[in-house]
C-alpha cells in the first residue's frame, strides 16, 4: 500500500463519475480514464482492517483469483489517502454484465443458470468461499465466462470447501429474494443441475436440504 497525497488524490478523481456514496462521502468512483477506485472507510477504531485493510484485502483476492483462473479485476494501486482518512484501490473493471443486468433482458436463461451452476462449483473445488456472491457480483464477460466483482470479503482456502461451507455459501446467495426466484422457482433444474455435475462432494438431498 502507497500513501497518496491529497493533491495527488484530487488529480487522480478530476472528472470522475461518481458510482456510489453515503453519508460519509464517495465509495466508487469511475476515473475519467475508464479505470475505478473503490474507497474504504474504517468504520471502527479497533477492527481487523487497522492491520489488514479492506483495500489491500480486494488486492489480495485479485491475485488470488487470478492466480486460479477466475476472472475478476485487474489491480494497478493500493492507496493509503490521510488527508480523508480513506483506504482506495485503485483497478481496471471485469469488462461485461453483471448476471442482474443480463437478467433484465427478455430471453430464455437456462443455459445461463447451468453455467453458473458450474461456475459455483469451480469456486468451491478451488477454495473460494464468497459470501456476497449474488447475481450483481457475477459478471458475464464480452468472452463468454463469469468472474467476479465487489471481493473484498471473499476468502480463499488452499483446499476444496466442505461441504458444510458449500452448503452455507448456498444460503447466502438466496438471502436476495429476486436471485432465489430467477434459480430456484422457475421450475428450471439447470443450476442445481450443473452444480451436481461439477463437483462430487454435495448430491441432490444436501442441496434441497440448503436450498429449500
Amino acid at each position: 500500500m502507497q500513501a497518496l497525497e491529497h493533491a495527488r488524490y484530487l488529480a487522480l478523481r478530476e472528472g470522475a463519475h461518481v458510482l456510489e456514496a453515503d453519508g460519509t462521502g464517495d465509495k466508487v468512483l469511475r476515473l475519467a480514464d475508464g479505470s475505478m477506485l473503490k474507497l474504504f472507510r474504517r468504520k471502527r477504531l479497533i477492527s481487523s482492517a487497522a492491520w489488514y485493510p479492506y483495500a489491500q484485502r480486494f488486492a489480495d483476492n485479485c491475485r488470488h483469483l487470478a492466480e486460479r483462473g477466475i476472472p475478476c479485476p485487474q489491480v494497478i494501486a493500493v492507496y493509503r489517502i490521510a488527508a480523508i482518512a480513506r483506504d482506495a484501490v485503485h483497478y481496471a473493471p471485469l469488462p461485461g454484465q453483471t448476471l442482474r443486468q443480463v437478467l433484465e433482458q427478455p430471453g430464455e436463461h437456462a443455459a445461463l443458470r447451468a453455467q453458473l451452476g458450474r461456475f459455483i462449483a469451480t469456486l468451491h473445488e478451488r477454495g473460494v468461499y464468497f459470501r456476497s456472491a449474488h447475481m450483481g457480483n457475477v459478471v458475464l464477460t464480452p468472452d463468454g465466462e463469469l468472474g467476479l466483482i465487489d471481493i473484498a470479503d471473499l476468502r480463499i482456502y488452499a483446499r476444496p470447501l466442505r461441504k458444510s461451507q458449500r452448503l452455507r455459501n448456498f444460503r447466502h446467495m438466496l438471502r436476495y429474494r429476486q436471485d432465489r426466484h430467477w434459480l430456484l422457482e422457475t421450475g428450471d433444474r439447470s443450476f442445481v443441475d450443473g452444480y451436481l455435475a461439477s463437483q462430487q462432494l454435495c448430491d441432490a438431498q444436501d442441496l434441497a436440504a440448503a436450498l429449500g
